[in-house]
């Protein structure tokens, strides 16, 4: 009886480290997807720069497949973030009413459009908004353009950021940075095969 009650316990145990390596291979899949994306890179892009292939890429972002840490090590370098960043769970240690840490920061993907948002400012809604804008090759605020009360400004990163301005297009470069009326009637986009990130701020009148 005791030999059966053991091995019950050891089969339960088991299949406990079954279901937790199973929910790690799947944390670890969805962070390192969210931080592709975030990095606007595709699967391809990523293959070609670790020298892996999209299958095995694939297979780790749905957690088909564990990876090994040359895997990781080639995967945080094609996503400039260390290597430590897949092991640790980004929960904010303690609430923070006006700081965001880079790695809690509030994203948005907008995908039809190509561009991803992520908050800078906090979750209180305050008179600035301040995002960076991760621009896709071809990504878009849209094909119309719009006016509204504020000011806009922003600061080109990477990349370059094509800005219409009351039908006048300005090419902005890394360094280039604006601010206008937001009553102007404008609209963004990425013309250029790169992506193109951009710190962008909005005043709320």
């Amino acid at each position: 009886m005791s030999g059966r009650g053991s091995t019950g316990r050891a089969g339960a145990a088991g299949a406990s480290a079954t279901v937790a390596e199973d929910d790690s291979d799947q944390r670890l899949g969805e962070t390192i997807r969210m931080m592709r994306q975030r990095a606007g890179l595709s699967i391809q892009e990523v293959a070609k720069t670790t020298g892996l292939s999209t299958g095995m890429i694939s297979q780790v972002e749905r957690a088909l497949a564990t990876p090994s840490v040359r895997t990781l090590r080639l995967l945080s370098i094609a996503l400039g973030v260390p290597i430590s960043y897949f092991f640790e769970d980004h929960e904010p240690v303690s609430p923070a009413r006006y700081i965001v840490r880079k790695n809690d920061r509030r994203l948005l993907r907008l995908t039809a459009s190509g561009v991803v948002k992520e908050a800078l400012t906090p979750a209180e809604k305050g008179e600035i908004e301040f995002y960076e804008l991760t621009l896709n090759p071809g990504g878009s605020s849209g094909t119309d353009f719009v006016r509204h009360s504020g000011e806009k400004a922003g600061y080109v990163l990477a990349g370059r950021l094509r800005l219409w301005l009351d039908h006048e297009a300005h090419v902005l470069e890394p360094g280039d940075s604006f601010r206008f009326p937001s009553t102007v009637p404008h609209m963004f986009d990425n013309p250029t095969q790169q992506v193109a990130r951009v710190i962008w701020v909005t005043t709320l009148g």
